[in-house]
């Protein structure tokens, strides 16, 4: 029954990081950005989330109407003046990778300097929910049940929206080719600031859902857009299912080697799948052709 227990807080952890990968999946393989400031807009959500609910009092979720939409508007912004220029002047998609690394790294600065300045550099968390729940006679914490849910909730809808919408099928045709995708009367330059914009706001939604459960502080920032780099790279760049699998291999082989080998672990045994899979699938699980 222990065993089980960890499998399930491997699955609850694999779709925070299905959602995270969500987010970058839309910046990096459908607005074809590297951001490397997308974790600090999860660290954000999490001391909005913080201070929501340690001022006034308010549910975390209720917070991410504040959070989610204000990140959105922030990330758009970014691309339209920010990336936008880059875009425009990049004379093929290596020079444009290479630009906005280094802008978004500069981004990436201001925003963790600014949060550092203002809350400091300590660790921060609240208590949510924190009682145990029994699912199937193994015991959960009720917040990371509830965090997982509404995880995996946004993910399926942010597939289906992919999947069976007309807007989800011009992202998905700008993420396959957007020359061609241009050629048959998509507004690319629209629908990549809507695909950068949209992955802003879901990564402001895993920023309030992690709040809830772990502690922060403004340097955690990077250490998720790591992780969603690995996860979106093991899925394979542009696919949604694939960072859903992927985050669900990562988040249980990490549950799995904290418990049969050592806590400390976690960051080399994710590594160590990422360097496996890279091995045998070079363009991860889910890679087109």
């Amino acid at each position: 029954m222990l065993l089980f227990e960890v499998l399930l807080n491997g699955v609850v952890l694999g779709g925070m990081y299905a959602l995270l990968a969500f987010g970058l999946n839309l910046q990096y393989g459908v607005a074809r950005i590297m951001n490397l400031s997308y974790g600090e807009f999860l660290m954000t959500s999490a001391f909005a989330a913080f201070w929501f609910f340690t001022l006034y009092s308010i549910d975390p979720l209720l917070s991410a109407l504040f959070s989610v939409p204000l990140s959105f508007v922030a990330n758009w912004l970014i691309y339209r003046l920010v990336l936008t220029p880059l875009v425009r002047r990049a004379p093929n998609r290596d020079a444009l990778e290479t630009d906005s690394i280094l802008v978004t790294f500069g981004i990436l600065f201001v925003i963790q300097g600014t949060a550092l300045l203002n809350w400091g550099g300590e660790y921060r968390g609240y208590t949510y929910l924190a009682v145990p729940v029994d699912v199937f006679g193994a015991t959960i914490a009720a917040n990371r049940l509830l965090a997982s849910s509404v995880a995996y909730a946004l993910g399926i809808g942010a597939f289906l929206v992919l999947r069976y919408t007309r807007v989800g099928l011009a992202l998905r045709a700008l993420a396959i080719d957007p020359i061609a995708a241009q050629l048959v009367a998509i507004d690319v330059p629209k629908l990549s600031g809507l695909a950068f914009a949209t992955g802003g706001a879901m990564i402001a939604a895993a920023g309030t859902l992690i709040s809830m459960f772990l502690s922060f502080n403004p340097s955690i920032g990077v250490i998720y857009t790591l992780k969603a780099l690995i996860v979106m790279i093991l899925g394979g760049v542009g696919s949604m299912l694939g960072s859903l699998v992927a985050g669900l291999i990562l988040g249980v082989a990490e549950n799995l080697g904290a418990y049969l080998v050592d806590p400390g672990l976690t960051l080399a045994i994710n590594f160590a799948i990422f360097l496996l899979i890279l091995l045998l699938r070079p363009k991860g699980l889910f890679a087109r052709g």
